[in-house]
């Protein structure tokens, strides 16, 4: 079976100087799950083209030179309103830690692709523009001025004004990007003159005075920096999007062949929709990656074909994703996405996340007690370190995420709650104690239980269950009943069996 980024880099013709895969995100706000699959789409080519042995650069562009555009839910109003226009990297950082607004929510994202193992070369914007490298097409650019506004004008169909210049000159006095006019421009003294709504009238470089519009500033760095694919959002590839006029641009204003499009669908919240920041409409990247291992944000992506929207629901349906991943007899699995997201010096645990939930809420979250409590199911784990570490992502689900009918803890004593039960329910109960066998497997007692049911002339089996969970959590669902008892000391099941049941 083919895979996209095997068929993709199977595609692209050869480059001596290899190939430049960019990818980039505007920190005005946290980075979420959401924009995770731009980065990941890019990296899973990325590893492709490593494995080819084919030269090639990752590249991740914080675009923190943008200007901040409006007052965002949670920001304060006084306090950002009168930012609004300035750039990312020149604003303060809320929390005073960073060096800067920008930072302020790049930071933790730069710190969850180290734990993804997304090795990246990372460019800052401001830095890009400040050494000087977006000089050369900052001057093509300005000239190029009216090859660039009639390219706008008949790909999106909007009139530019005709004080419009690619380029936004940075004011000197109320440091707002926004604000301001070109009056002219310098290509020897590279710089260029502005008027701002401020009153402020002067020059600034093009070296750190400013930014090109976002239309244009695509397409320059595509040049700039060499960049021969990139990734993208659907919304880009529409029809009159910046892609479109970035390719226009690229060829007629710099000389240059625009990179391979990769467009990707939106990850969307389950029951919520598309994830948006704005919107307050995330989950934090950093914080999934307290809940799951970083190999499973990988294939979340990775196994689906960028074109394809991924509906994330952090639900049960992530423990059918995390089985997915760890069980490779697991017919829903896609062998060659499992092979790109696991990540050099991580291991695996490589059991059933969903087995693990109830395991390790018997074993009371502890290493020792839970690997026991699964080698009485069969299943053996020699790194007691990584259960540990898998025990934590199970400790923040159940928190999190999990419906109530999943969280137990398994009572030392009878639960006051068993008090209520049947006559029926306590023979039932007394009757399992009776034939439990000294050992089964989860599956033979499950069959079991089924049979003493109907033995017994039980109609419905929800009340017999919900005897035993009544008998052993103090609640009337819990996790699957056959293998929770087998995964108990048998000693322990028979006698609480018999308490629960009546016996003295």
């Amino acid at each position: 079976m083919s895979y996209w980024a095997d068929d993709l880099v199977a595609e692209l013709p050869p480059r001596e100087d290899g190939q430049v895969l960019a990818t980039g995100i505007s920190p005005s706000g946290e980075i979420h799950l959401g924009n995770l699959r731009e980065v990941m789409t890019a990296d899973g080519v990325y590893r492709v083209l490593g494995e080819k042995a084919l030269p090639a650069r990752l590249v991740f562009i914080a675009d923190n030179l943008d200007p901040l555009r409006r007052v965002y839910p949670f920001l304060e109003k006084d306090v950002y309103e009168p930012l609004v226009g300035q750039s990312l990297s020149g604003i303060a950082c809320p929390c005073g830690r960073h060096v800067s607004y920008g930072d302020h929510f790049l930071a933790p994202f730069l710190e969850a692709l180290q734990d993804l193992g997304v090795a990246a070369e990372i460019v800052r914007a401001h830095e890009l523009y400040a050494s000087g490298a977006m000089d050369e097409v900052i001057g093509l650019a300005l000239v190029g001025r009216d090859t660039i506004a009639g390219i706008l004008t008949e790909l999106t169909g909007k009139e530019v004004a005709a004080d419009w210049s690619p380029f936004d000159a940075r004011c000197s006095s109320c440091w707002r990007l926004t604000h301001t006019a070109v009056t002219g421009f310098d290509l020897k003294a590279r710089n260029v003159a502005y008027r701002c709504d401020c009153g402020q009238e002067g020059t600034t470089p093009f070296a750190g005075g400013g930014k090109l519009t976002w239309r244009v500033d695509w397409p320059a760095r595509w040049k700039a920096l060499g960049v021969t694919m990139e990734p993208f959002g659907k919304d880009h590839a529409s029809r009159g999007g910046s892609y479109d006029t970035g390719v226009r641009i690229a060829r007629e204003v710099f000389a240059y062949e625009p990179p391979h499009p990769i467009p990707y669908e939106w990850i969307a919240l389950r029951g919520q929709g598309d994830m948006s920041s704005s919107k307050g409409n995330v989950l934090s990247i950093h914080g999934m990656l307290e809940v799951v291992p970083p190999q499973l944000l990988r294939y979340m992506v990775l196994r689906a074909e960028p074109q394809r929207a991924i509906r994330f629901d952090p639900g049960l349906a992530l423990l059918t994703l995390m089985d997915e991943l760890e069980n490779p007899a697991n017919k829903n699995r896609n062998e060659r996405a499992v092979e790109l997201a696991q990540i050099p010096g991580r291991s695996m645990l490589g059991i059933s996340f969903r087995q693990l939930v109830s395991m390790a809420q018997i074993g009371d979250f502890d290493p020792e007690r839970t690997a026991s409590v699964l080698r009485r199911v069969g299943v053996e784990v020699s790194d007691l370190r990584l259960l540990a570490r898998y025990l934590e992502y199970v400790h923040c689900w159940l928190d999190r995420f999990a419906p109530e009918d999943v969280r137990f803890a398994l009572a030392p004593e009878l639960p006051p709650a068993a008090a209520g039960l049947s006559e029926s329910q306590q023979a039932f109960l007394g009757e399992l104690a009776r034939r439990l066998p000294d050992e089964t497997g989860g599956d033979e007692l499950h069959t079991l239980i089924y049979d003493l049911i109907k033995e017994l002339g039980g109609e419905k089996p929800a009340p017999y269950f919900a005897a035993i969970y009544l008998a052993f959590i103090g609640k009337e669902r819990g996790p699957r009943a056959g293998h929770f008892l087998a995964a108990l000391p048998g000693d322990f099941v028979r006698k609480r069996l018999r308490e629960a049941g009546g016996a003295t």
